[in-house]
């Protein structure tokens, strides 16, 4: 009597991804184990760790995945190899924000899901790693093409920095109420100027003018 073959549902990482993100919006909460995780979406166990150790490493893995298509939506874009470091931060946090706002549901609850902050932010983490990465590079390759030590930028300094500001962007873009979330490209905008002319030691004029656009927001 030959033997019964079983099919086996393909499951890719994306599918994944979305199966979590789907299950987190429609009942508000993690899924109780990964076992039940599979057998609701009909595929085995197993493949879940082919690409995930766990829940929170997955959470971890949805974030860096905006950042890959981010800087993949950047890089086809055969203008910004042109860019100076000041356009390609302004073009990357224009195109990541806009990730996050076709995922915006999904962002608002796990930004928000527990009292504690500390404990939102830890799915940060690869995320964290990967934009001080990106903005370390920008300042590496600027930094080349200045003929003198006392022009270079601290590398380290300004990919925190970044960091810090994405920080910002992330609780202004979370309270944000305009229309077309023009208010958040307007603090993207204002606030990378900002870090440039700050590590440029360019006159203080766009600090002073960001900081009367943020007094301005948190006074409404």
């Amino acid at each position: 009597m030959a033997a019964q073959t079983k099919s086996k549902k393909k499951i890719s990482k994306i599918d994944i991804f979305t199966y979590y993100m789907d299950h987190v919006l429609m009942h508000e909460h993690t899924p109780r184990s990964v076992y039940k995780f599979a057998k609701d979406h009909k595929f085995e166990e197993k493949d879940f760790y082919k690409f995930f150790g766990s829940f929170e490493a997955l959470r971890e893995e949805i974030w860096e995945s905006f950042f890959e298509n981010a800087h993949t939506l950047m890089t086809k874009n055969e203008e910004v190899e042109h860019y100076g470091s000041r356009e390609k931060m302004l073009t990357f946090f224009y195109t990541f924000f806009e990730i996050l706002t076709a995922n915006r549901s999904y962002v608002l609850y796990v930004i928000n899901e527990h009292d504690d902050q500390l404990k939102n932010l830890k799915q940060l983490k690869g995320l964290r790693r990967n934009i001080k990465s990106f903005a370390k590079d920008l300042i590496e390759d600027d930094n080349d093409e200045k003929a003198y030590s006392f022009l270079k930028r601290n590398e380290s300094i300004y990919s925190e920095a970044a960091w810090i500001q994405f920080l910002f962007l992330l609780k202004f873009w979370k309270d944000d109420r305009s229309a077309d979330f023009e208010k958040t490209d307007v603090a993207i905008e204002k606030s990378v100027n900002t870090i440039f002319d700050v590590f440029d030691n360019t006159p203080l004029e766009k600090v002073f003018d960001f900081g009367k656009f943020l007094y301005k927001e948190t006074m409404r």
